[in-house]
């Protein structure tokens, strides 16, 4: 079947776009989008060219920019163009050019798509077979999941790539075979892009060790797309029996993921979403064994173990209220008062009975601290008391009502709440007649 017929039926295969959907295609000038866009118009679709001149490659680019420009007036159809000052934008980045010119384009791609003015279904890009190969193989060694070994999709976040079905080799007979003309990019040979020591390097090598090896890889995208279908299938099954709301928070059953076969692919599936990174997925599942109230946390939650569950916990408005204090710091104002702190050598003090003043050994504890509002999965040693208990059973005992609740704060060090603000100390920081130095913290509270 001739490569036009092979186009069409992939994209009625994939269901990429409706017959009437207009249609921005990206046209760099080189081999790959010259032949998308002849494509597209031997199958009568509607659609528009947009291309970038990055300005990187002198002459080059205004060439590249001429002979899009030409294509569009070929076609007859609409042509956007946007210059770019990549270097500068890398620079103000921190960006590779190559990163900087990906996010240029799409940005600006984006933008033309979303202006209802233009009325464009979607973004058509001339990423091929032999691209997704490399995509995948470049994945592999960087490390990924099934997402990154089965490549690129047909249609993803708004971007259509109704050419993976073809080899580039395919591509030029086609080129060839038409007559077309189009740019060749010097860059595409320098290999210290990954992209190209991977296509001119690392394929190659592997072809001559294992003939058919490309083909293999090829036939493989497919296998893995089938068995991303089937392992995100697996783990929204797991998401709906381990992962359970409860108010503002989600508990996972300690006693069933103990019971999970790879527990740590489910877990890392089931907490990702909540901001955990696959570094910190052994720390997660050290989790099911440990004492309850320990915790890991990411950039927006907290995984905090009790007997039972882990819960996950929203840490946003615990990090926009928390304070950090340092050893020198003698005053810190708080939404619930005022601190004071002074150090004392131990000479014969003993624990006071004030709720509002804290008298802890200083070799119990180090600073920095953090006083913060208490959290589920909290708790404590209180003075008295041998055995530890949850704040929130404490609290209960201390027959606190719902808003008395809610105005509770913690002085936490390195994890351990050493004091339950003007309520109790912790048993394991109190003074004793071998303490050294005492550390005095005195609450005072706005006068009503």
């Amino acid at each position: 079947m001739e490569l036009l017929q092979l186009f069409k039926e992939f994209i009625r295969q994939e269901r990429l776009f409706a017959p009437g959907d207009r249609l921005l295609v990206a046209v760099s000038g080189g081999l790959d989008s010259v032949v998308l866009c002849d494509l597209c118009f031997q199958a009568g679709l509607t659609f528009s060219i947009a291309h970038c001149n990055f300005q990187l490659r002198g002459s080059e680019s205004d060439r590249d920019q001429a002979l899009v420009a030409g294509l569009a007036q070929q076609y007859k159809v609409p042509f956007f163009l946007q210059a770019f000052d990549t270097r500068d934008y890398a620079g103000e980045k921190g960006l590779s050019l190559q990163l900087a010119a990906r996010e240029l384009r799409y940005n600006w791609f984006y933008n033309i798509v979303d202006d209802p003015a233009n009325a464009h279904a979607l973004i058509v890009a001339a990423h091929h077979l032999d691209d997704n190969i490399e995509t995948s193989a470049m994945n592999f060694f960087r490390g990924t999941g099934i997402a990154g070994l089965r490549g690129m999709l047909p249609l993803q976040e708004r971007i259509a790539r109704p050419l993976l079905f073809a080899r580039r080799q395919e591509l030029l007979a086609y080129a060839q075979e038409r007559g077309l003309r189009w740019a060749e990019d010097s860059s595409n040979q320098e290999t210290k892009y990954t992209r190209n020591y991977f296509r001119h390097t690392i394929l190659p090598l592997v072809e001559v060790k294992f003939p058919g090896a490309e083909k293999q890889l090829a036939a493989g995208l497919q296998r893995y797309r089938d068995i991303e279908i089937i392992y995100d299938e697996a783990i929204r099954a797991k998401k709906k029996k381990l992962l359970q709301p409860h108010g503002k928070e989600w508990r996972m059953p300690v006693a069933l993921l103990l019971q999970t076969r790879a527990v740590s692919t489910v877990l890392f599936e089931l907490c990702k979403d909540f901001g955990f990174s696959a570094a910190q997925n052994g720390d997660i599942q050290s989790l099911l064994k440990a004492q309850t109230g320990k915790y890991v946390s990411s950039p927006t939650h907290r995984i905090i173990k009790t007997r039972q569950w882990l819960l996950v916990a929203a840490v946003a408005n615990e990090a926009s209220s928390a304070i950090l204090i340092e050893e020198d710091e003698r005053e810190v104002v708080f939404p619930g008062g005022r601190l004071r702190l002074t150090s004392k050598p131990q000479t014969g003090l003993r624990p006071d009975s004030d709720p509002n003043k804290a008298l802890l050994s200083a070799d119990s504890f180090h600073f920095p601290l953090l006083l913060r509002p208490w959290k589920e999965g909290d708790y404590f040693y209180p003075l008295g008391m041998n055995k530890k208990k949850k704040i929130a059973r404490f609290l209960i005992d201390q027959k606190l009502s719902a808003t008395e609740k809610e105005n509770v704060w913690v002085l936490e060090s390195d994890k351990k709440i050493i004091w339950v603000v003007g309520r109790r100390i912790n048993e394991r920081c109190k003074i004793t007649s071998s303490s050294g130095m005492v550390r005095e913290f005195v609450l005072e509270t706005p006068k009503v």
